[in-house]
């Protein structure tokens, strides 16, 4: 599979309701995922963020991919996505972030989010 391909994987599965099996599946040991509201470092602390942002929803009402491209030779993937999500507060928002990934073998080290913090 090509990164590209990958990085589409990874949001059929989110689409699935598979967040933490696309996070175990695609994620390295080492991994650094950064985002206007931080930074964290290794598979387990940044597992436990993904968990954390679960733990906020109470449902996901969609997820629109509306773009991924890829420079396959360097292991970049860029994916522009929306979520429509409700959180436990009752609160509904569509979360709309542009992502960049850094792929070695077959697995992200880096994961960048843009998106505006006020979400």
């Amino acid at each position: 599979m090509t990164y590209k391909e990958k990085t589409e994987d990874i949001y059929n599965m989110l689409g699935q309701g598979q967040l933490l099996e696309a996070f175990d599946k695609y994620y390295g040991a080492n991994v650094v995922l950064t985002e206007p509201r931080g930074t964290w470092e290794g598979f387990d602390a940044c597992r436990a963020h993904e968990v954390e942002f679960l733990n906020y929803v109470k449902e996901f009402h969609n997820l629109e991919v509306k773009s991924i491209t890829s420079d396959e030779a360097n292991g970049i993937v860029m994916h522009e996505t929306m979520m429509d999500v409700t959180f436990q507060d009752g609160n509904r928002v569509q979360m709309e972030q542009v992502g960049v990934q850094r792929w070695e073998g077959d697995k992200i080290v880096h994961e960048r989010f843009y998106y505006d913090n006020a979400q």
